[in-house]
C-alpha cells in the first residue's frame, strides 16, 4: 500500500497552472477535469514534481509555467535536474484530460491536452509509465515520491494505483 494512501491527513493541493516539487515524506495531490496531472519522478533520486496544466500549448500567451503542457514539461524537468536528478531515468505518470461536457466538435481540450503531453514526452524520451486518460468524469489524484505513485480516485469508481 502506497505511504500516500495510509496516511490520513490534509494534504497540499496542486492548483491550475501550478507546478510542485516534492521530496520524501511530502506528497501531492489535484483535482483535475480536462487538465492534465503530470508527474515526473526519478526512482532513484526519489523526487519529483506535480503539474496541474491546464492547456495544450502557450501559442504566445502569457502565464505561469505550468499553464501550457510546452511550459510546463521543460520547467519540471529543470527543476528536478536542479535537485540532482538526471533526466535520464525519469518517468512520467499523466492522468485527466477528461471531455467534462461530453460535447462534441473539432476543439476538446482534454483530447488536445492528451495529444500535446505524449507527443512532447516522447520528444524528450520521457517513458509514460502510466496513464489514467480521457472519459468525461473528473478525478482526485495524489502523487508520492516515496514510491512513484499516483493514485486515482474517481467518485463512485475503484482507486487505481499507476
Amino acid at each position: 500500500m502506497s505511504s500516500v494512501a495510509a496516511a490520513n491527513k490534509q494534504l497540499p493541493m496542486v492548483g491550475m497552472g501550478q507546478i510542485v516539487m516534492v521530496t520524501q515524506p511530502e506528497v501531492a495531490r489535484a483535482v483535475l477535469g480536462s487538465c492534465i496531472g503530470v508527474t515526473l519522478y526519478h526512482p532513484r533520486a526519489r523526487v519529483g514534481a506535480m503539474a496541474h496544466i491546464v492547456l495544450p500549448r502557450s501559442s504566445g500567451r502569457t502565464g505561469p509555467p505550468g499553464k501550457f503542457v510546452n511550459t510546463a514539461v521543460p520547467h519540471m524537468i529543470e527543476l528536478l535536474e536542479d535537485a540532482g536528478a538526471k533526466v535520464f531515468g525519469m518517468v512520467a505518470k499523466l492522468a485527466g484530460g477528461a471531455n467534462m461536457f461530453k460535447a462534441t466538435g473539432p476543439m476538446q481540450v482534454g483530447t488536445a491536452n492528451i495529444a500535446a503531453v505524449r507527443e512532447l514526452l516522447s520528444e524528450l524520451g520521457i517513458r509514460i509509465a502510466g496513464e489514467h486518460l480521457g472519459g468525461a468524469k473528473g478525478r482526485r489524484v495524489t502523487f508520492d515520491p516515496v514510491t512513484g505513485d499516483v493514485i486515482v480516485e474517481i467518485a463512485g469508481e475503484t482507486q487505481v494505483v499507476l
